[in-house]
């Protein structure tokens, strides 16, 4: 029996590489790997070795004849994938790794930033060279959107945090936490220190709507909100109030999907989870039933994920439903009917938008719906199309939210129309995207909020030449796009570009040496932490969470984890 490729996939490749037949597609040199939310396995090919989920970080690989309940749609998916996308399943030119020549020696490389995409970036460094890695991070704590910002009830994509254990243990990598540069140590007094810096640091501001009213209390960025589910601990653990029976999400982007999620997942269940204590309290006494997801464009162009999208049609006790519209109405008909049709349809259609995001939405109730009246009996979510917010109101904080109705342009442009209505909701929060935040000392594009770069190469706008030794990977790099396993090839590339830099005697030689930069940041942060505190923090987290039946109990403030570090 083949093996499928379920909902919790980071697109990451690790199953490509020891897949013996080559039956696991797109691969990172196919155009569709850039843009695909999931890899899928063909059955017709695959011999059920089973090399693949032994491979896979996040336990995503399942013999098809053992997938049940919700995840039984996988077996469709995988398949017909294929079926749209035929291959010989040919094995492209042989890739060897990277090494540098004998005479260079060992490089001292800074890396900011300990999420996924530095992660990926040490572990290339550490496979390839005999480099010396630094990592800094402003927290006290690492992983970055692994620890923060994945959902608690998605523990499985949390394992992929495994695969870094042994890179940032690694006796050639320091680790210096709780130290932020361009406050702490400069980006000069860094790059003075090293042959190179890496800059890792994400996308870590929000998109805003710019409609009066945004800045209300009650109107959160969806970094606040996943930061206070997950315990961030700069998101204050009273930072959300859930006494309002309605909440609306402006976007329908995989993020609002989360938080429409755990917003009406029963708290029992996330009580098995590594949900922040102070937001599983919230949830419990929380008075929220119904959830809208709020779109200005329509159906075919919902920008949630196809698996991610599934899953929430089977959260339990939960029923979904569409606002209903004149066009919207006529997308989803169009696209297939009934309930078993629509999702098989949806299936596929493929990734992306089009036919295929609307069809996934056949089958669901299409209600006509007022936000002006309280919310049925019952938890339910609403997805509603075609409304754009212009303007929050209340008494000192959010009590509704003025939307106008849209309509979308054969170029995909986007109208109003002046038909107004209001949507009594007590909690808005914007799910609209990440952007990046300029770094002291670098280059920023703030069109695109991502450092200006080339190829991974920080490079100086106005002459367009690389600044010496300086990178850039991940969102900071390519924008607030791809997942967990697209930071794998990025970190690919822009480590390609240092050690051509390398090879080519084009880094510049560090000014002072590894212990002389230990004591630049014992100096300027006597509380950074390292390798040591971490695994004390680990430790008394996870027997927190051993206590109560959890995969760990998170330390929610920087004073605790501080704390808990110093008791080793």
């Amino acid at each position: 029996m083949a093996y499928a490729i379920t909902q919790t996939c980071c697109n990451d490749a690790s199953c490509v590489s020891v897949c013996p037949v080559n039956c696991i597609h797109p691969t990172p040199d196919e155009p569709e790997f850039g843009t695909t939310d999931m890899l899928y396995i063909d059955p017709r090919a695959c011999i059920d070795c089973g090399a693949c989920a032994d491979a896979c970080p996040v336990d995503a690989v399942f013999p098809v004849d053992r997938l049940r309940g919700p995840d039984t749609v996988f077996g469709d998916l995988n398949r017909d994938w294929f079926r749209d996308h035929p291959t010989d399943h040919a094995w492209g030119a042989p890739s060897f790794p990277r090494s540098l020549p004998g005479d260079i020696g060992a490089l001292r490389i800074a890396v900011v930033g300990t999420g996924p995409s530095a992660g990926y970036t040490a572990q290339e460094l550490l496979r390839s060279t005999s480099a010396e890695i630094t990592m800094v991070d402003r927290l006290p704590v690492t992983g970055g959107l692994l620890r923060h910002g994945v959902a608690p009830d998605h523990q499985s994509t949390k394992r992929i945090a495994e695969s870094f254990a042994s890179v940032f243990h690694d006796p050639r990598l320091r680790m210096h936490l709780n130290l932020e540069i361009g406050t702490d140590v400069t980006h000069r007094e860094l790059a003075a220190h090293h042959h190179a810096v890496v800059y890792a640091v994400g996308a870590a501001a929000d998109r805003r709507l710019g409609i009066p009213g945004e800045d209300l209390p009650g109107s959160l960025p969806a970094t606040s909100f996943v930061g206070w589910y997950n315990a961030e601990p700069t998101v204050p653990a009273d930072a959300v109030e859930l006494s309002a029976e309605r909440v609306v999400v402006v976007g329908n982007g995989n993020v609002a999907v989360d938080i429409a999620r755990i917003l009406l997942t029963d708290p029992d269940r996330l009580a098995a989870t590594d949900i922040a204590d102070h937001a599983l309290a919230a949830l419990r006494r929380g008075r929220v039933r119904e959830v809208v997801l709020l779109a200005r464009r329509g159906p075919e162009q919902a920008a949630w994920t196809r698996a991610e999208f599934l899953a929430l049609r089977q959260l339990p006790g939960v029923e979904v439903v569409v606002a209903d519209h004149p066009e919207v109405r006529a997308a989803i008909e169009a696209a297939g009917s009934g309930a078993e049709e629509g999702v098989e349809e949806g299936a596929e259609a493929g990734a992306g938008g089009g036919a295929g995001q609307a069809a996934l939405l056949a089958g669901l109730p299409l209600v006509p719906y007022d936000g002006a009246a309280e919310p049925g009996p019952g938890r339910r979510i609403v997805l509603r199309f075609l409304s754009a917010p212009v303007e929050l109101s209340g008494d000192g904080r959010v009590e509704a939210l003025t939307v106008e109705r849209t309509t979308v342009a054969a170029d995909g442009g986007v109208a109003g129309t002046g038909d107004r209505e209001v949507l009594r909701a007590g909690l808005v929060v914007r799910s609209i995207g990440h952007r990046g935040v300029p770094l002291p000392g670098l280059p920023f594009d703030e069109r695109s909020g991502t450092v200006a770069h080339r190829n991974g190469r920080v490079v100086d706008p106005a002459t367009g030449r690389p600044l010496p030794g300086t990178y850039v990977v991940g969102w900071a790099k390519r924008g607030p796009s791809g997942g967990i396993g697209a930071n794998r090839a990025c970190a690919r590339e822009t480590v390609d570009a240092l050690l051509d830099d390398a090879v080519a005697r084009a880094l510049p030689a560090p000014e002072a040496g590894r212990k002389d930069f230990e004591r630049l940041v014992r100096q300027r942060r006597p509380d950074a932490v390292g390798l040591r505190e971490l695994r004390a923090v680990d430790r008394a987290e996870r027997r927190r969470g051993e206590a109560e039946g959890r995969p760990r109990v998170k330390l929610a403030s920087v004073p605790a984890l501080l704390a808990a570090g110093r008791r080793g």
